[in-house]
């Protein structure tokens, strides 16, 4: 597609690509990056999937025809695999040389083959990597970060978007990579904005605000998001909220705190693209599950189903977050000075 080359930082991967990513930024090039793209491209000694292949997985999410929205094939060569799209968009994948192909009809575009490689792509990689990521988004407040964890059409992206719209940083919209070090657990950066639906934007930004589609073939809105309102870089997690159904009790929004075997249950139900995962892999991320619900509090939390109320939504987040931070600093204030005065 194109004879130069752009490069990227994306969910802690180094990414090299033919062509550049709509609406993320690009960053100095490495010398050895994880995963390499060829877009518009056609590998073809890889062949078709019916002459070499097995049917490695297909998608529970059925067109008005009964087919599958998408299919992955295992190919016969050892780590490669092909990911054909309803709508004709083809990637095959080498995990062992990060390579990546990327082909479409003429009906789809380029934009299309970009949303995909950035959703659900990266997620494929990131799996067979073996990272554990959540189905879910994250926002820094405060300097470290907060997810939100639920199925499809829970919320996740307009609770970040709104609490971005407060001036706090996205880290990432739709995919959480979880990476673990001394006890803590980190979200990995992704890209600088995050995707919602027509009515969303409505409800954050005002009736007759329009903003740009991710491509001609998606309904999904893109939200930039400003610099100074991205991180760029691992945030360490401080909280996970499970969002619940909407509701109409007048009591609503609220929140509880969730016991960790609970929280266990949930977040294992919301890994993204657990279907993928063989008994080992799934035998490790719950180790890794129940090491996480045990560092980091996790909570439910419902929003009203009045849009109108955002704010309030996102506003008991930033006060249930900075008051518990609170506490806890003046807990360990109190411990730092009958320290002290034992010492004395």
């Amino acid at each position: 597609m194109n004879d130069k080359e752009f490069s990227y930082r994306i969910l802690n991967l180094e990414v090299r690509s033919n062509a550049p990513l709509p609406a993320v930024r690009t960053t100095p090039a490495v010398l050895e990056p994880d995963l390499t793209l060829h877009f518009g491209d056609f590998p073809q000694a890889l062949g078709e999937p019916a002459r070499n292949a097995d049917l490695f997985y297909s998608s529970t999410i059925l067109l008005d025809s009964g087919e599958p929205a998408f299919r992955i094939w295992k190919l016969a060569e050892r780590g490669t695999y092909r990911i054909d799209y309803f709508d004709g968009t083809k990637f095959w994948i080498e995990t062992d040389t990060g390579n990546i192909w990327a082909d479409w009809l003429e009906k789809s575009s380029f934009e299309d083959a970009a949303s995909y490689f950035l959703g659900p792509v990266m997620g494929f990689v990131l799996r067979m990597r073996g990272v554990t990521c959540l189905h879910a988004s994250a926002v820094a407040i405060d300097g470290r970060a907060a997810a939100f964890v639920g199925p499809t059409g829970s919320g996740k992206s307009t609770t970040a978007a709104g609490l971005s719209l407060r001036g706090h940083a996205v880290v990432s919209d739709d995919i959480v990579a979880l990476s673990e070090m001394d006890g803590r657990f980190y979200a990995a950066p992704a890209y600088p904005y995050v995707m919602l639906w027509p009515e969303a934007v409505e409800a954050l930004c005002g009736a007759g605000k329009i903003l740009p589609a991710v491509s001609n073939n998606f309904e999904k809105r893109r939200l930039s998001i400003d610099a100074d309102r991205f991180s760029g870089k691992s945030v360490a997690l401080k909280a996970i909220f499970m969002l619940g159904e909407r509701t109409g009790e007048p009591a609503a929004p609220w929140i509880e705190e969730i016991a960790p075997r609970e929280a266990l249950v949930s977040l294992v139900a919301n890994t993204y693209a657990n279907l993928l995962l063989d008994d080992a892999m799934r035998a490790r991320e719950f180790e890794i599950l129940g090491r996480l619900v045990n560092a980091v509090p996790v909570w439910r939390i419902r929003a009203h189903q009045d849009p109108a109320r955002i704010g309030e939504f996102c506003g008991l987040i930033e006060r249930e977050l900075t008051g518990r931070e609170s506490a806890a600093e003046a807990s360990m204030d109190d411990m730092g000075r009958s320290r002290a005065a034992g010492r004395s």
